[in-house]
């Protein structure tokens, strides 16, 4: 199995805190979506002989997109690849792009997820992010998605966005609750150099974010939406059950994906190509039947890595019987006392060969991860 991903590179305006590719330049809208679909087409080999179980409309903003172009981009990829009975079709959404009528469109056009950029729910935070949408869109458009016939909806929420106490975080996690989506994405606010942020915090007009505030609506965030019966399958990832995100998923389990448009990223197994992140130099090449890609070659400590990095994220953990048997590498061998240490301090168990991070642990993903890298060999 494998997926695949396309990279609709345009928003209507920047939030201060993406360092996503994107132009807020839609005059060329169109061509992009011709490009792409040609980019498809030179693609195919790619993932030969992968049944694809998952399609993903990321961005950028997706939902920008016209009935003509969207159908356009699906007609090509259930023209060139094998499509699995029941793929999940996802498009990420903004809430102000979300009118009854398109989402008619969207559902009469084959897709069965919408991944809704949320936030919040709080005027004053959109407002702080310069979200496009309103308080108010923002709860509607999930009903209207609901009324349409979606039943596989997934919000995405910001936390440790800076306030004097917690009470707009226990309000958006009370709202989202009451929405009952199946799927809800939330991720700390993190200050990106290249952002709207990152300058304002070079010239101190914002303060840094606040470890100890992001630890505690961390916890809210994990007390909220377990008690109401999500499960955390991921660091950022909480669904209903059986409604984990399956595009996401495979990210997470070493699956292969294709990914099609300016600064989208593939991996096929082996080695990882990285697209040109810039819309005109992209548009160049695929006039001249030109992929404008750079192509990494995994080594054995990149795969050890990428494995150690993804799969501690999730519920699922890292199988130590697999990477000695698929990689050939010990991890209890190289790094036996430090995850003893992590057991010791709660942070991890390790049952039948699956390391897994506690809740405590996750708090610390990235940390333990880079503790238990291997250098390249």
């Amino acid at each position: 199995m494998a997926g695949i991903y396309i990279h609709i590179p345009f928003c209507k305006q920047a939030c201060h805190y993406c360092d996503f590719h994107f132009s807020t330049n839609q005059q060329r809208k169109t061509d992009m979506v011709r490009a792409i679909a040609r980019e498809l087409e030179l693609q195919q080999p790619y993932l030969t002989e992968q049944i694809i179980t998952s399609i993903y409309f990321g961005g950028g903003t997706p939902s920008l997109l016209d009935e003509a172009e969207l159908q356009m981009l699906l007609n090509t990829v259930y023209k060139l690849y094998p499509i699995s009975s029941d793929p999940e079709i996802t498009l990420e959404a903004n809430p102000d792009d979300l009118s009854p009528e398109k989402l008619k469109i969207l559902k009469q056009l084959g897709f069965n997820r919408l991944s809704i950029g949320i936030q919040s729910f709080h005027e004053p935070h959109l407002r702080y992010l310069n979200r496009v949408h309103s308080a108010k869109e923002a709860e509607q458009c999930v009903q209207q998605a609901q009324e349409a016939g979606f039943n596989n909806l997934s919000i995405d929420l910001i936390y440790a966005v800076p306030h004097p106490d917690h009470s707009v975080w226990q309000a958006d996690l009370a709202n989202v609750v009451a929405l009952n989506p199946e799927h809800i994405s939330a991720y700390c606010l993190t200050i990106e150099e290249k952002t709207v942020f990152g300058q304002w915090l070079r010239h101190q007009k914002i303060p840094p974010i606040d470890e100890t505030f992001a630890a505690e609506q961390f916890g809210q965030l994990v007390d909220t939406l377990t008690a109401n019966g999500y499960e955390q399958y991921e660091v950022s990832s909480f669904c209903q059950p059986s409604w984990e995100s399956k595009h996401n998923s495979n990210y997470w389990k070493d699956v292969r994906y294709l990914g099609v448009g300016p600064g989208a990223h593939s991996f096929n197994g082996n080695s990882r190509q990285y697209n040109v992140a810039n819309n005109g130099k992209y548009l160049r090449a695929l006039a001249k039947d030109q992929v404008p890609y750079e192509q990494e070659e995994l080594n054995k400590a990149d795969r050890i890595n990428e494995y150690l990095m993804t799969g501690l994220r999730t519920k699922w953990g890292c199988d130590l019987a697999w990477l000695k048997q698929k990689l050939d590498y010990d991890l209890l061998a190289t790094q036996g006392s430090y995850i003893e240490h992590l057991i010791h301090e709660k942070k991890a168990t390790l049952e039948n060969q699956q390391l897994v991070l506690t809740r405590a642990g996750k708090l610390l993903a990235d940390g333990i991860t880079a503790a238990l890298f291997v250098g390249s060999e």
